[in-house]
C-alpha cells in the first residue's frame, strides 16, 4: 500500500493506492497554513478509514510534494541568511545581468536580493577560470567573518566564490571554519549545489537554498513527524522540481530543489495517463486554487530545463525574477486558479488574477469570510458547480455568497446581472490561458492544434473544454483521478538525482580519462544523494560552438566519442534553431548524469467509486453557456459511469474531487479505466453530432 500528499496552495491532495489490485482512493483538504501537517495527517486517516485499513497496511515510503520552498521565496518568510563571496563580488547580487526585462519603463522594479549588504562578506581569494590558485585564500579573514556572522544572529550562510565550480577547495576549506565555529547554523557551498559557470545565476542559487534551509528542515520534521502521529511507520521521501524522488535528508541539505515539486508531480502524472491511453503528444493542462500550469509532453516525457525565475516583480516578464540554476520540469505558470480575484482596473476593464484569495479566507462561496469575487464563485453562478457536492459533499458552498460578491464587487459594469459578471470572468480566464498556451507551445516549436489536452487539478477540468475550444484542439481527457493527479504522478515518479558541473573542454581537445573521471565524480555525487543503488544513469552535456556565449542540452550515450557528440550536437542545434552551421569548432560547456534508483512503477489501474454515486438518480440543472445561455443539462456521476457512455453536451460530469463541464455540442465518451474524453465540436470540424441519451 502507497500514500502520497501534495500541499497546494489552496487544498492539499493525497491518494492512497493498492498496488496489488490497482485500486486507488482519493482525497482533499484545505491547506492548514498555520501547520501544513495537520492537513496531512488529516487526509491520509480519511483515506485509511475510507478504505477500511489501518496504518500498517502503508508498507511503502510515504512521497509528498510541498509549495513551501516556493512561498517562502516569494513571500520572503525564509531564514536570516548571509552571504560569504570573493573580494570585490559581494555586489553581484545586487548588479545582476546588467540588462532591463522591460527597456520603455522607465520606473523598472527589480527583485531585491535575498541577503542586505550588512550580511553580504567578501574574503580574499582567487581562482582563476580553469580553477588554478591566482591568489591563496586568506582563512584568518574567514574566522573574523564567523564571528561577525555569530553576533548578527545569522539563522543560515551562503558560500559562492568565484569560479568554485573548476575547483571546490577554497569554499569547502570556508565550510569546515564555519563548521567549527558555527555549530547547528546550515551552511550552503555553490560547489556542492550548482557548480556551473554564470555568477549570478550561481550566487542567487546558492542564496535561495540557504534562505529555505532552516525553515523547509522545520516543515520535513512536522511532516514527518505527523505521518508517524498516524501510526505509519515509513519514511517520508519527497518530490523535486525534475521528476524525480528523493531522500529528505538529501532534500534537508538542498531543498531547493523542490522548488517546483508539485507542478512536477502533476507533469509526471499527466504522462502516465498518457503512455496508458497511448498519446504521446500531450498538452498537461493543470488549473488548482491559486495558478494554472501547461507543460508540454512529447514520448511519455516532460521536458527539463535548466533554469527558472521565482518572485518575479511582473509574472509574464521573463528577467523580473530571481534567477535559479535549477533543473525543473519545463513548464509556464499562470496567475489563474480557482481562487483568483477578479476586479475592475482604474479604466473600468475586469481583470482576473494574480491575486489569490487562497484557502483563508478562500472565495466568497467558501462561507469562510471572502468577500471578494473568484474564478470559483464565478463557476459556482454559472453553475458549473454543484454547491451539495464540492469535495465529494464534505464541503458546502453558498451560492448566495458568490453572487452577492459578483454584485458588490463587478455589479455596476454588468447592469447588476451576476450572471453576465460572472460569464466575464470565466471569458477572461479562458481567453488568458488559452493565450498562455498559444504562446508556450509556439515558442517551442509545437502547433498546439496537433495535440491533445489531458486537464487535472480542481479547476482545469471545468474550463478544458472551452480552452480547447478558443485553441482548436479537438481532444480532451480527463482523467478519473483529475482532482489530484499530482499526488497520483508523485506515486509513478522514480528515485531520481541530477548532477552537473562545469568543465570547458573543447571536442578537438577530448581526452577519454578526463571525461571518464567527470563522469565518475557525478555518478559518485548522485549515488551519495540518491542514498540507495543506482540502477542506471543517463548522460547529457550543454554544448555550444567556440565562441558562442549559450549553449543547448545534447543526451549523449556512455559509448558515444567526440565525433558523435559533435554528430548529435549539429542535430539538436538544427532541431533548435533550423540550420546547421557548416562550423567544427565545438565544446562542452557542462557535463551532467541522471542517476535512477530501482524502482518498479506501480499501476492505477481505478479509482474507487463515489459511494454516493450509485444512489444518485440521474439529475439535472441550469448551467450557462455562450451559446445558450442558462439551459438544463445532465449531471452525472464520472466515476458511477460504465465503460462507453457517451453524452452530447451540453452536461455535467461531476468527481470528487473536480469537475468536468462538457459544451455545447461536444462529444462526451468514458473509456474501460474510466477517464472521459471529449471531442470538442470545433466549428470547423463541420462535426454532425446528434444529441442523445446517457448509453451505456
Amino acid at each position: 500500500m502507497r500514500v502520497s500528499f501534495d500541499i497546494g496552495g489552496t487544498f492539499t491532495d493525497l491518494v492512497l493506492l493498492d498496488e496489488r489490485s490497482g485500486r486507488a482512493w482519493l482525497g482533499k483538504c484545505l491547506t492548514t497554513y498555520d501547520d501544513f501537517s495537520r492537513a496531512i495527517a488529516q487526509g491520509i486517516r480519511e483515506l485509511l478509514g475510507t478504505g477500511d485499513l489501518g496504518p500498517a497496511d502503508v508498507d511503502h515510503p510515504v512521497v509528498g510534494a510541498t509549495t513551501l520552498v516556493t512561498n517562502a521565496l516569494i513571500e520572503r518568510r525564509g531564514a536570516d541568511t548571509a552571504l560569504i563571496t570573493t573580494r570585490g563580488f559581494g555586489d553581484t547580487v545586487e548588479i545582476g545581468r546588467e540588462w532591463r526585462y522591460d527597456l520603455y519603463d522607465q520606473q523598472l522594479q527589480l527583485p531585491d536580493p535575498l541577503v542586505p549588504v550588512r550580511q553580504r562578506f567578501e574574503v580574499t581569494e582567487r581562482l582563476r577560470a580553469d580553477g588554478a590558485v591566482h591568489t591563496p585564500l586568506a582563512l584568518d579573514e574567514i574566522g573574523r567573518i564567523a564571528d561577525r556572522i555569530a553576533e548578527s544572529g545569522v539563522e543560515s550562510v551562503a558560500v559562492c566564490l568565484l569560479h568554485s565550480y573548476a575547483n571546490s577547495a577554497h569554499e569547502e576549506a570556508v565550510g569546515a571554519v564555519l563548521a567549527e565555529r558555527l555549530p547547528g547554523v546550515p551552511v550552503t557551498l555553490s560547489s556542492h549545489l550548482v557548480p556551473v559557470i554564470r555568477e549570478y545565476e550561481r550566487t542567487v542559487t546558492t542564496l535561495a537554498n540557504a534562505y529555505v534551509r532552516p525553515v523547509a528542515g522545520e516543515h520535513f520534521a512536522d511532516v514527518e513527524r505527523a505521518i508517524g502521529q498516524v501510526g505509519i511507520a515509513q519514511p517520508l521521501v519527497l518530490m523535486q522540481s525534475n521528476g524525480g524522488v528523493v531522500s529528505t535528508a538529501t532534500a534537508r541539505q538542498y531543498p531547493l530543489r523542490l522548488l517546483e515539486s508539485g507542478p512536477a508531480a502533476g507533469a509526471i502524472g499527466a504522462a502516465y495517463v498518457g503512455q496508458r491511453l497511448g498519446l504521446d503528444r500531450l498538452i498537461a493542462f493543470d488549473m488548482g486554487g491559486t495558478t494554472a500550469k501547461v507543460c508540454v509532453v512529447e514520448n511519455g516525457t516532460p521536458a527539463v530545463h535548466h533554469g527558472f525565475e521565482v518572485g518575479r516583480v511582473h509574472r509574464l516578464k521573463p528577467g523580473s525574477g530571481l534567477p535559479v540554476a535549477m533543473p525543473v520540469v519545463d513548464m509556464l505558470e499562470i496567475g489563474a486558479g480557482g481562487g483568483s480575484i477578479a476586479a475592475l482596473d482604474p479604466l473600468g476593464l475586469l481583470k482576473v488574477g494574480p491575486h489569490s484569495a487562497g484557502s483563508r479566507p478562500g472565495p466568497a462561496g467558501y462561507g469562510l469570510g471572502g468577500e471578494q469575487p473568484t474564478v470559483t464563485d464565478a463557476d459556482l453562478v454559472l453553475g458549473y458547480l454543484d454547491p451539495d457536492y464540492f469535495l465529494g459533499g464534505r464541503m458546502s458552498l453558498d451560492v448566495d455568497a458568490a453572487r452577492r460578491a459578483m454584485l458588490a464587487h463587478l455589479g455596476p459594469a454588468f447592469d447588476d446581472d451576476p450572471v453576465a459578471a460572472a460569464a466575464g470572468i470565466v471569458r477572461v480566464v479562458d481567453e488568458h490561458m488559452a493565450l498562455a498556451m498559444r504562446v508556450h507551445a509556439t515558442e517551442r516549436g509545437h502547433d498546439p492544434r496537433t495535440f491533445t489536452m489531458l486537464a487535472f487539478g480542481g479547476a482545469a477540468p471545468v474550463h478544458a473544454a472551452r480552452v480547447a475550444r478558443i485553441l482548436g484542439l479537438r481532444r480532451v481527457v480527463i482523467p478519473t483521478a483529475a482532482g489530484v493527479l499530482s499526488a497520483t504522478g508523485l506515486l509513478v515518479a522514480p528515485p531520481m538525482v541530477e548532477t552537473s558541473r562545469t568543465r570547458l573542454t573543447e571536442l578537438a581537445q577530448w581526452s577519454d580519462a578526463a571525461v571518464a573521471e567527470v563522469y565518475a565524480g557525478l555518478v559518485g555525487q548522485a549515488a551519495a544523494e540518491l542514498a540507495e543503488p543506482v540502477d542506471r544513469v543517463e548522460r547529457f552535456v550543454d554544448m555550444r560552438f567556440v565562441g558562442q556565449g549559450f549553449e543547448i542540452e545534447v543526451p549523449v550515450a556512455d559509448t558515444d566519442g567526440p565525433e558523435q557528440y559533435l554528430t548529435r550536437f549539429a542535430a539538436e542545434y538544427q532541431r533548435v534553431y533550423g540550420v546547421r552551421p557548416d562550423y567544427q569548432r565545438a565544446e562542452v560547456v557542462t557535463w551532467r548524469v541522471r542517476a535512477y534508483g530501482r524502482f518498479t512503477q506501480p499501476e492505477l489501474v481505478r479509482t474507487a467509486p463515489d459511494t454516493r454515486a450509485a444512489a444518485d438518480a440521474p439529475r439535472t440543472r441550469q448551467v450557462w453557456f455562450p451559446e445558450t445561455g442558462l439551459t438544463e443539462a445532465p449531471v452525472l456521476r464520472m466515476l458511477a459511469q460504465p465503460p462507453g457512455t457517451r453524452v452530447v453536451g451540453p452536461a455535467i460530469f461531476q468527481l470528487p474531487e473536480s469537475t468536468a463541464v462538457v459544451g455545447p455540442g461536444d462529444l462526451a465518451e468514458v473509456d474501460r479505466d474510466g477517464n472521459l474524453h471529449i471531442m470538442v465540436n470545433l466549428p470547423s470540424a463541420n462535426q454532425d453530432i446528434r444529441r442523445s441519451e446517457v448509453a451505456a
